[in-house]
């Protein structure tokens, strides 16, 4: 079997440096912004807006090369995700659609727009789109496979429409720019000339991966392998002893979470940025691993064989020169140094974050409006007394309504009494002197009411 290659073959190492002169625009992009405070963020039960593109754009960007018959038959139908800069096509064609045809795996894949340069918020929408309706066709959960920004976009996704999370089994991710980019160069910033917008949320420092990682990375249910190598050069920091420092790691939440470097499975692997994701026998490995066994990639199941063969199955040696020098000049970083960006505007500033990405302000409820108190009415009769001569009252109290009302005071001529249940009460009463007087009926919860009496001269 072939020996792992010392070195980059010849072509990928035209690659390489296209890359570190993208990666170095794409880290000098933005200076520090002040990072908003962790509760500023959605919660992460906090449901997802309407998806913005027309109904017509998503289902064009979403092609499954296998039926709804085969997707349903699978246990793992898989949804790939294109890096920076290029179509599913020019990222998946050439290897892992023919590796994954032979394994038996169905699949599908989404193209982002303006081939993954636009604001990757919008891109989310489409990968969001892409989880519900693949897992809908297949009426089972699926995996996610996504090369450098593709294996960080869907985690867009799933932080902001908590629906797709119970729909996603595996999230594996070659190089994915989970943490952006550190990379710094002297060269004309995005500041000063513009980049594609994908480029300046990709930097490490950016507000789009603040909040794609606000809150909690992981989420219960899926398994997380993010897989990366020690020489890429665009996704940076890559080469570090801890792997919980590597930007393409994820340490929060509760998913069942791998960060793996390519060279800690097989130490002679030299895949950098743009081959860990279509070339790397490792990078296969570990996710048919993760894959095919419940839970993320283990590295330890990978057998030792796997590192005496450099390229992954699916991919043809007499088409790699091409296909690697192609991909090359579209892919990723070095696309904002003047490839391929016909047609892709470019921006200064990185675009604001959308208002479904902060918590909602809670809508205060409105105290019940006090329910008016129902006014008592007194009635008198009879309506005139004579001074100086003793007079039975008849008393009857109701509401303002007419609807009876028991058990209520009524004071008139110095005299006190309480109606009965039906509302109705006498009292006898003695006026001294003629004039006005008022019988007042009062109870609890209840407004007084009165009634004048009028008290005639005696004779």
């Amino acid at each position: 079997m072939p020996r792992p290659s010392a070195r980059p073959a010849r072509p990928v190492a035209r690659v390489r440096r296209r890359l570190v002169l993208g990666a170095a625009v794409l880290g000098a992009a933005l200076a520090p912004a002040a990072p908003a405070l962790a509760a500023d963020y959605a919660p992460v039960d906090q449901p997802g807006p309407g998806l913005s593109p027309s109904p017509a754009a998503l289902a064009a960007a979403l092609k499954c090369e296998s039926t709804d018959a085969a997707l349903a038959a699978a246990p793992n139908p898989v949804l790939f995700v294109p890096a920076t800069g290029v179509t599913p096509e020019q990222n998946y064609d050439w290897n892992w659609k023919p590796a994954l045809r032979k394994a038996g795996i169905p699949f599908c894949t989404i193209e982002l727009p303006e081939r993954s340069l636009a604001d990757i918020q919008t891109a989310g929408e489409y990968v969001t789109y892409a989880i519900r309706e693949v897992h809908r066709r297949s009426g089972r959960r699926i995996s996610l496979i996504g090369h450098s920004q593709g294996g960080m976009v869907f985690r867009w996704a799933l932080r902001f429409w908590p629906d797709t999370r119970s729909m996603v089994d595996d999230a594996i991710g070659f190089a994915g720019s989970n943490h952006g980019s550190t990379a710094l160069s002297a060269l004309p910033t995005c500041a000063a000339l513009g980049c594609p917008v994908a480029s300046l949320q990709q930097d490490a420092r950016s507000k789009f991966i603040a909040a794609v990682n606000s809150r909690q990375e992981t989420f219960a249910g899926i398994s997380y392998t993010n897989i990366r190598t020690r020489f890429d050069e665009v996704v940076t920091p890559s080469d570090v002893q801890d792997p919980r420092t590597a930007s393409s790691s994820l340490t929060t939440g509760d998913g069942r979470i791998t960060n793996v470097a390519i060279q800690d499975v097989c130490p002679g692997d030299v895949s950098e940025h743009l081959l860990v994701g279509t070339t790397s026998n490792t990078s296969y490995a570990l996710a048919m691993d993760a894959l095919t066994h419940d839970g993320p990639a283990d590295p330890s199941r990978i057998p030792p064989l796997t590192c005496a063969a450099t390229l992954m199955p699916g991919v043809d040696a007499t088409n790699l020169e091409g296909n690697v020098t192609a991909l090359g000049a579209l892919t990723g970083l070095a696309s904002v140094v003047g490839v391929n960006l016909a047609g892709v505007p470019v921006v200064k500033e990185e675009p604001a974050l959308k208002s479904y990405v902060f918590a909602k302000a809670a809508t205060p409820t409105p105290a019940p409006a006090a329910a008016a108190k129902p006014r008592a009415r007194v009635r008198v009769t009879p309506g005139r007394v004579r001074a100086g001569r003793t007079t039975t009252l008849r008393i009857r109290t109701t509401t303002t309504a007419g609807k009876t009302l028991g058990r209520v005071r009524v004071r008139v001529l110095g005299r006190t009494v309480t109606t009965n249940a039906k509302g109705r009460a006498t009292v006898r009463v003695r006026p001294s002197k003629a004039g006005l007087v008022t019988a007042r009926a009062t109870k609890s919860g209840v407004r007084s009411g009165t009634k004048r009496v009028r008290v005639l001269r005696a004779r």
